[in-house]
């Protein structure tokens, strides 16, 4: 580490040690963040350490809805985030008014809500699911119901696929994720025989991965559609000394910390969420010296929202969260 990495991390903890704070990071971050937090992780396991922690101050570095999570689930406590700029274009892809339009057109549906959401979305929604607990999520609904997913329409016929449930899905996407193509993924991977080959489900390559494996195209043996946690936890168990990734770049600081004797490549440079990043050490520092910006969530819509993820927590079994497995059927 650089004497000035150093300088600033003392600064940080000291910091955080007089607030009696607790700094969460998602794997997105930039590398310094994620070396100082606390925990660092994706969305479920973050969402986790949210509602666990004794801290009196929650830090979220990531992007507005995990924080709005974070306060979800400790409502007692003081939520902040580094930069109110850090949004998501996905979360945004969807309005609790929209949700309820929808909601009258498939009276008695279920709705399953990707944490990747606001709360008002949360607040309407019955279960929210990660994509490392999607499949799990739908399968715990009874087959006779009706289920609307959403915003993301690429996790959404992940889950399908794998799930064998029909649902109706949300057209929603990821900006950075519907970024990375199936036709650059594919000739990577061809290019690579023996690297092992990391999607994550919200990619715009998902799908056609997943008719790839079907058609024989792309081994499965080496294929795996992955939440950012089950990747971080395939790098350090899998055999294979290289890997292509497909998701934002951050997440490529944990795989080599996981594994440094592996090889990490990312199959588009060029994915790199502008909003996680929008969150700086500058600004995280400045965070806990002037305690900006407080996250606020008001009390009808996070007791509603609260048990939507509630039900998601407790489906999710913390020894297989972060890990799904893809077969070519």
């Amino acid at each position: 580490m650089s004497a000035e990495y150093e300088s600033w991390a003392r600064e940080v903890r000291r910091m955080a040690g007089e607030r009696r704070a607790v700094i969460l990071a998602h794997n997105y971050q930039v590398p310094w963040i994620q070396d100082v937090a606390d925990h660092v992780g994706d969305s479920l396991a973050l969402s986790r350490q949210a509602g666990e922690t004794e801290a009196d101050l929650i830090v979220f570095c990531g992007v507005h809805f995990m924080a709005e999570t974070a306060k979800i689930l400790s409502p007692q406590k003081t939520v902040l985030i580094p930069d109110l700029e850090a949004g998501c274009s996905l979360a945004a892809s969807i309005t609790a008014d929209q949700l309820r339009v929808w909601k009258a057109e498939h009276p008695g549906a279920v709705v399953v809500a990707y944490v990747n959401t606001s709360a008002e979305v949360k607040a309407e929604s019955d279960i929210c699911c990660t994509s490392s607990n999607a499949v799990e999520v739908v399968r715990s609904i009874p087959k006779d119901r009706e289920i609307l997913f959403l915003p993301d329409m690429f996790l959404g016929a992940h889950v399908e696929r794998q799930s064998g449930r029909k649902m109706h899905v949300w057209m929603g996407e990821c900006h950075v994720h519907a970024g990375i193509g199936a036709e650059e993924m594919q000739a990577k991977a061809l290019a690579e025989p023996d690297a092992e080959l990391m999607i994550h489900p919200e990619c715009g390559c998902s799908t056609s991965a997943i008719y790839l494996l079907s058609e024989g195209v792309l081994p499965a043996d080496r294929t795996k559609i992955l939440s950012t946690g089950g990747m971080v936890e395939e790098a350090s168990r899998s055999s294979a000394s290289k890997f292509l990734v497909a998701t934002e770049t951050g997440i490529l600081h944990q795989l080599r910390k996981a594994a440094p004797d592996k090889v990490f490549e990312p199959v588009n440079e060029y994915a790199v969420c502008r909003y996680m990043k929008t969150i700086t050490p500058e600004k995280l520092l400045r965070s806990l010296e002037d305690m900006v910006f407080e996250v606020t969530v008001p009390e009808d819509i996070r007791v509603r929202a609260h048990r939507a993820v509630e039900r998601m927590i407790e489906i999710a079994p913390a020894s297989v969260a972060g890990h799904t497995s893809v077969t070519a059927s």
